[in-house]
């Protein structure tokens, strides 16, 4: 009963992180761009509500995978409250609900057997009880999510609303033929000490290697990822960064050279994180993906070339799968 009388608590804890993201003004004030204490711009903004967003998402699945199996408790107490009060009937207790006699002010909490002998309490009663704190539970993980889908709903307006301030902001940048300088995204890069990663995490292959079509003067030199506005974009191996461009068919572009020689390209992007002569971790946060430059839709074009020679671009498939990044 102690772990009954605590969840109740839930509740308003539970809104005190919902105000938090909800109240959280959609820009930013205070620090220059990419300045100490984080960045006013429209991609630090992306992030944060991408970052809430995240927040919000897993409480509301947990929330609802909490009321299916509260649900589910539920509708067992009910069923075993019933089976009680059909057994009592046929006991001779009399049909279920019915009043029990009372002595004075306190309620007699006995019933007769068949045999005339005093029994405990009938099986009813507790299962009663049961059935009314599962109904109890179930009901309130109902209202707390609730709370989670409107909090969510929220979120992913104001998450909306700064992925187009965002585009607006690049394609600015690429009219003016002029990157803005690198951004903080308000958090450590998560770079990796070794190994390779994949360019983006969550993503949905779309135009590959070679490709023909009207977008392309030749045939397509590198694998798009189409993934949404200012999703992170990340070096996927150690390396140091030889270019960051703003114009032309590439947009807002970042080209990182590697150990080895190699270069990846990263295209179409609504910001950068780096400069050019930075050098970066794998799995560095280096820009944003987008959709400036030469693009139909939000998509990171990733790129690689074995030297810095025109016509040097080979399929990135099996160059990632070389490096144990399968691309699926």
């Amino acid at each position: 009963m102690g772990s009954t009388r605590r969840r109740p608590l839930l509740v308003p804890a539970l809104l005190c992180v919902l105000v938090f993201f909800v109240a959280r003004p959609s820009t930013a004030g205070g620090g220059a761009r990419g300045g100490p204490g984080g960045d006013s711009g429209a991609g630090a903004r992306v992030m944060r509500l991408y970052e809430d967003a995240s927040a919000v998402e897993r409480q509301y699945e947990e929330g609802r995978r909490q009321a299916v199996a509260l649900r589910a408790e539920a509708d067992r107490a009910a069923r075993t409250r019933a089976r009680a009060g059909q057994g009592r009937v046929a006991a001779g207790g009399g049909p279920a609900g019915a009043a029990r006699p009372t002595r004075g002010r306190r309620e007699v909490s006995r019933t007769e057997s068949r045999d005339g002998t005093e029994a405990p309490a009938s099986a009813r009663g507790d299962s009663g009880l049961a059935a009314e704190e599962a109904r109890s539970r179930w009901r309130a993980a109902e209202r707390r999510n609730a709370v989670l889908a409107g909090a969510r709903r929220t979120v992913l307006a104001r998450l909306e609303e700064a992925r187009s301030a965002l585009e607006a902001e690049a394609e600015a940048s690429v009219a003016a033929g002029s990157c803005r300088g690198a951004v903080r995204l308000g958090r450590p890069a998560a770079g990796h000490r070794a190994g390779w990663v994949a360019p983006v995490g969550t993503y949905r292959v779309s135009a590959g290697f070679g490709e023909g079509g009207g977008h392309w003067a030749h045939r397509h030199t590198g694998q798009d990822f189409a993934v949404p506005v200012g999703t992170p974009v990340r070096a996927v191996g150690a390396g140091r960064v030889v270019r960051v461009s703003c114009g032309g068919a590439f947009g807002i572009a970042v080209e990182v050279e590697h150990p080895d020689g190699d270069r990846t390209r990263y295209a179409h992007l609504a910001d950068v994180t780096v400069e050019r002569g930075r050098r970066v971790a794998a799995g560095e946060w280096i820009g944003q993906s987008g959709t400036t430059g030469n693009s139909t839709g939000p998509h990171l074009h990733f790129e690689v070339r074995t030297g810095a020679r025109p016509g040097s671009a080979v399929d990135p498939v099996p160059w990632l799968a070389r490096h144990g990044i399968a691309v699926r």
